[in-house]
């Protein structure tokens, strides 16, 4: 039998679509757990996040090539599919990082409150952990089993920024480490500026996002359009777009799909928040 190019695509595009079911089903079986280094475990979310969107882009893909027989937006198809997330997924992002702020900025106010009461640190962080957001609650809940079992307070408070992995939440954590080495007074009045300067971000932040939705919707309008009009153009008028079959049409159907991807990309850029690097980073942090 003659390999023509359609069969080898055929055979391409099966072997994807099978390794998309292995991957699937890899991802869907749970797992004992074992002794692998902490590093490597967001490797492995990722590869599980890998295999919950693969088979989707590969059938996206093939869905489009059954309808186009365009080889190019096949490709990218899977990469729009593929690459959701990263793509499209400002919005869930930012208001992920508003609610974390948020959380802390309560948690600081809830901590200053019972600071208030002639409590030390070690005594304090625990009676907050119930009335914390869920947003943070797992981080609290752990530094306070710390704090339990006799960890020394500055050294649970690192991991708890380690945790967090936020440059808001540096902030906090580095001023009571100070007070937990120093043991100086004044703790109450820092953490009411610290609370207040949380706050004050808070409110930035929700404007900035409110005024960013726009654009993250104006991107998803482009995409949405564009698809629906290249698709209904080869349903319901294929000879208009006929020459797009052709060797050359698809390096000129591949000029056309840069261009928009590289307009997608800048307005992805534009409705991104740019947040300041983290200070307070332990050595393992750093080593990873």
């Amino acid at each position: 039998m003659t390999l023509t190019p359609m069969v080898v695509l055929i055979v391409l595009a099966g072997a994807a679509a099978a390794s998309g079911v292995v991957l699937l089903v890899t991802a869907l079986i749970p797992q004992e757990p074992s002794e692998v280094v902490e590093a490597s475990s967001g490797i492995v979310d990722r590869l599980q996040a890998y295999g919950r969107r693969l088979p989707v882009a590969i059938l996206s893909a093939l869905g489009v090539l059954l309808l186009t027989r365009w080889l190019v937006a096949a490709i990218a198809a899977f990469l729009l599919v593929f690459f959701w997330d990263k793509l499209f997924g400002g919005s869930r992002v930012a208001r992920d990082s508003v609610a974390r702020i948020e959380a802390m900025a309560a948690w600081t106010e809830s901590l200053r409150d019972t600071v208030a009461g002639a409590v030390g640190l070690e005594q304090a962080i625990p009676a907050t952990v119930h009335a914390a957001s869920d947003t943070i609650s797992t981080e609290l809940q752990v530094l306070s089993d710390r704090l339990r079992v006799r960890v020394p307070l500055s050294d649970a408070l690192q991991r708890f920024a380690d945790e967090l992995d936020d440059s808001g939440a540096d902030l906090i954590v580095a001023a009571l480490i100070l007070n937990a080495r120093l043991r100086g007074p004044g703790l109450r009045d820092v953490l009411t500026s610290l609370a207040e300067s949380a706050r004050a971000e808070l409110e930035m932040r929700q404007r900035i996002n409110a005024g960013r939705r726009s654009t993250q919707r104006s991107v998803q309008i482009v995409v949405g359009v564009t698809v629906l009009f290249v698709v209904g153009l080869k349903l319901f008028n294929p000879q208009y777009v006929a020459p797009y079959g052709t060797p050359a049409g698809q390096i000129a159907l591949t000029i056309v799909i840069a261009f928009f991807a590289a307009g997608i990309f800048w307005l992805r850029r534009l409705s991104k928040f740019e947040t300041p690097e983290r200070f307070l980073r332990s050595r393992v942090e750093e080593a990873r």
